[in-house]
C-alpha cells in the first residue's frame, strides 16, 4: 500500500519563545434557575440508511430463493454431517419457465481462478439436482424433448466443475477455446457412464446407500446418481473428499440463503 509522509504544519521556529500559560479560570456557581431547570432529552437520531450494496444483495438473495421455491421437485444438498457454510447458486429453466435443475454450494465459494492457477486452497462441494422428466413435447409443440437421466446430472456436474477451473499456465484469451473443448469432452464422458473413465462409489442419500458414477481429474471430482425422491443428483468439488459425503433433501432453504 502506498504511503506518504505527513506534513509538519504550524510548527514554531526553534528560537521562538513559548507563550506564557494563561491563568486557570475559576468555576462560577450555577444560578438557582439553572440548577432547577430539568434536563431536556436529546432528540432521537435517525437510523442510518441501508447501503445500496447491501440492499442489492438482499434483493438478489430473495430472487434466488424464489427461483428455487418455484421447483416442483425436492432439492438435495449435503446432509447434516457437513457443518460448513452453505449457499445458493442458480436454477436452470426450460423455454416455458419451468425449473428443471439447480445447484447448491457447500464450503468455500469457488472462483474461476482458484487453486489451479493461484495456489489458493479452495474447499467446496456443489450438489446439482435435476428433475426426473420423461420424454415430453416442447412448449411450442413442434418437437420432443429428451428425457433427463443420470447422464444429465453427470454433464451438468462436469461442466460446472470446468467453470471454476483454469490451468495455471493458460492465458485468459485462450480459456474460452479450452473451455469449449473441455465441455464437449465432459458431455462425451457423461454419455458413457459405463466406460472406463468412471468407477462406482456408494454414498448415503437420505440415509440409504446409493450407487454413484464417479471420476476424478486434475480439476477435481464429479459424481452422478439417482434418488428414490424422483430426481437425479450430480455433484462436483475440489479440496473436499467425495468419499465422506452424504446427501439429503433440503428441508429449509433458509440454511442456504
Amino acid at each position: 500500500m502506498e504511503t506518504t509522509s505527513s506534513s509538519r504544519v504550524g510548527v514554531q521556529p526553534a528560537e521562538a519563545p513559548a507563550p506564557a500559560a494563561a491563568p486557570a479560570a475559576q468555576p462560577q456557581p450555577a444560578s438557582a434557575e439553572t440548577a432547577a431547570a430539568p434536563q431536556q432529552p436529546a432528540p432521537p437520531q435517525p437510523e442510518p440508511a441501508q447501503p445500496e450494496e447491501a440492499a442489492t444483495a438482499v434483493r438478489a438473495a430473495r430472487r434466488a430463493v424464489e427461483g428455487y421455491l418455484r421447483a416442483t421437485f425436492p432439492w438435495y444438498g449435503l446432509d447434516g454431517a457437513f457443518s460448513g457454510p452453505r449457499w445458493l447458486m442458480q436454477v436452470g429453466t426450460g423455454a416455458d419457465g419451468t425449473v428443471e435443475h439447480g445447484s447448491t454450494g457447500h464450503g468455500d465459494e469457488p472462483s474461476a481462478r482458484g487453486e489451479l492457477a493461484t495456489g489458493e486452497k479452495e474447499r467446496f462441494a456443489v450438489v446439482v439436482t435435476v428433475a426426473s422428466n420423461p420424454l415430453r413435447r416442447s412448449s411450442d409443440g413442434t418437437g420432443v424433448l429428451e428425457a433427463t437421466s443420470v447422464s444429465s446430472a453427470a454433464w451438468l456436474a462436469g461442466s460446472g466443475l470446468l467453470a471454476y477451473s483454469w490451468p495455471g499456465q493458460m492465458d485468459h484469451t485462450l480459456r474460452d477455446d479450452w473451455l469449449d473443448q473441455q465441455t464437449e469432452a465432459a458431455w462425451e464422458l457423461a454419455d458413457d457412464l459405463a466406460g472406463p473413465d468412471w468407477s462406482t462409489l456408494s454414498l448415503p442419500v437420505d440415509g440409504e446407500p446409493t450407487p454413484f458414477h464417479y471420476r476424478e481429474s486434475e480439476f477435481g471430482w464429479v459424481l452422478a446418481g439417482s434418488t428414490k425422491g424422483g430426481v437425479h443428483v450430480g455433484a462436483y468439488g475440489r479440496g473436499m473428499s467425495a468419499y465422506g459425503l452424504g446427501f439429503s433433501v433440503i428441508g429449509d432453504l433458509a440454511a442456504y440463503a
